[in-house]
């Protein structure tokens, strides 16, 4: 029996943290737990056009540099044939206002292979980055914005789910999830 699959370093890797788990979008030969050192996971950037408007922003999530972070998600492996169109995939996706910079980063997978990676990183000088709102402000935000691909609700309790199932502790998304449920059921 021949294994068909590629070297892992000849393969495209994309870093999922939030709707990419849950949506990736595109075609990919392996999935795999993985971890990203120097980023937190975090609601940091205003979405104007996904989950909110120019008039009502909502939030979504973003890679925030912090230097002693480590944001756990899931590497995709794409084949090399698929390499092209999954770029040009994503970057229509993910590079909609500039906020988010395509980066090259290395990606630690569970299994103890490190490989590089394209993730979406926030533009800390973007007009879009809000990093460091309180929780309360964050929810708040979440549990009233609705754009263009749904509630930001929905989108967040998306992610919290996938978290869940991938056994991924992140405790402010969490958190975030039970107060925007009850901000949500207080308004009727």
């Amino acid at each position: 029996m021949t294994d068909t699959r590629h070297n892992a370093q000849e393969m495209l890797w994309v870093f999922g943290y939030g709707s990419l788990m849950w949506n990736p979008g595109f075609a990919y030969e392996e999935r795999v737990l993985a971890s990203l050192p120097g980023y937190a996971r975090t609601f940091c950037m205003w979405s104007i056009h996904h989950r909110g408007t120019e008039e009502n922003p909502g939030l979504v999530l973003a890679l925030d540099p912090h230097e002693d972070a480590h944001c756990r998600g899931l590497g995709f492996a794409v084949a090399p044939e698929q390499e092209e169109a999954t770029l040009a995939y994503l970057r229509e996706r993910e590079l909609i206002s500039s906020a988010y910079l395509e980066t090259w980063v290395t990606l630690e997978l569970a299994d103890g292979r490190d490989v590089r990676a394209v993730a979406y990183v926030v533009d800390t000088e973007h007009v879009q980055y809000c990093g460091g709102l309180p929780l309360e402000k964050q929810a708040d935000v979440i549990a009233h914005a609705v754009g263009g691909r749904g509630p930001n609700t929905e989108y967040l309790y998306n992610t919290q789910s996938h978290l869940d199932e991938l056994g991924i502790e992140d405790d402010d998304l969490r958190w975030l999830a039970e107060r925007v449920r009850q901000l949500t059921e207080l308004r009727g």
